[in-house]
């Protein structure tokens, strides 16, 4: 019996890992072996057409070249500022929409869709349309004129002043569709009997919003919260679409920078050694924020 029992545990185990055997595979080749290779080659000097036998083992250089690096400095600085602008400001708008949606709207199923298309359209496109709004001779400017707040065209990705306005306004408006899904579904598990018992103890309804809305959904707004900051950290197509290749240190992400390093330049080693630095930042400022949540997240 007991022979019988194993056999059948054995059995079961051995379907067990066929199951899971592919996405370890696709795992291990698609994330464990890239991530190690690259923390590897961040202590190297390596260009990809040289050749393995060319591969020079060089320490920390490569980590003490970018404190040097101004590019590397200005690029961090742009992505941070990318950060704290994208998050806030697209959660923000998201749980606002979200929450006029949840009322009686005529037409919100259609209104939802609306704004759930530029998420699930392709950054080029929703790009080339906000190149387009931004021309010199484009309606943004046309409109600015017109409420005489200009008084001649602004070059709004030409200009390193304004640069960052509309990658910023077109990374916002195409995430703010999924957010704002996320939300609605949170919104409606929020019990009606909340607003009720807070309507009678007189709040209104800026107070209904603050004291019952926000804390009752605030585990979406955590979950928000870290994936958009780890997103807008990595932040490259709108960055690339929107300066056609060719970013000013004024617009240049951290992710952007790489990428030229990597593919334009074959410096591999610089590349993953900013990627590292990277991978730092975002595991710090995730916990930071896991840390922060126990203050005002309500499970």
């Amino acid at each position: 019996m007991k022979q019988k029992r194993s056999s059948l545990m054995h059995s079961e185990n051995l379907f067990g890992w066929a199951f899971i055997a592919p996405i370890m595979l696709i795992f291990l080749g698609l994330t464990a072996f890239p991530f190690f290779f690259s923390l590897f080659l961040s202590f190297v000097e390596w260009s990809f057409f040289s050749g393995l036998e060319k591969l020079k083992y060089v320490g920390l250089d490569n980590f003490s070249e970018l404190l040097g690096n101004a590019y590397f400095w200005d690029s961090l600085g742009n992505t941070f500022i990318y950060v704290i602008t994208i998050v806030p400001l697209s959660i923000i708008l998201s749980l606002v929409f979200a929450d006029q949606m949840n009322d009686k709207v005529y037409g919100k199923k259609y209104i939802r869709m609306m704004y759930f298309v530029p998420y699930v359209s392709a950054i080029v496109a929703v790009g080339a349309v906000f190149k387009m709004l931004f021309r010199t001779d484009g309606i943004i400017n046309g409109f600015l004129a017109n409420l005489n707040l200009i008084g001649k065209p602004i070059a709004w990705l030409a200009d390193d002043r304004y640069a960052k306005i509309p990658i910023i306004l077109l990374s916002i408006w195409s995430s703010i569709g999924y957010q704002m899904i996320l939300l609605t579904a949170a919104l409606q598990n929020v019990p009606v009997e909340l607003y009720e018992a807070a309507r009678m103890d007189g709040a209104n309804g800026l107070k209904q919003f603050c004291h019952v809305t926000v804390p009752m959904i605030s585990p979406t707004i955590f979950y928000l919260l870290i994936t958009r900051t780890m997103a807008v950290f990595k932040i490259f197509s709108s960055v690339n679409v929107m300066t056609l290749n060719m970013p000013s240190s004024a617009s240049r992400s951290i992710v952007v920078l790489i990428y030229e390093k990597a593919f334009t330049k074959y410096q591999f080693g610089l590349a993953s050694a900013m990627s590292f630095i990277l991978f730092i930042i975002i595991l710090i400022v995730t916990g930071l924020n896991f840390l922060g949540q126990k203050k005002w997240v309500h499970y």
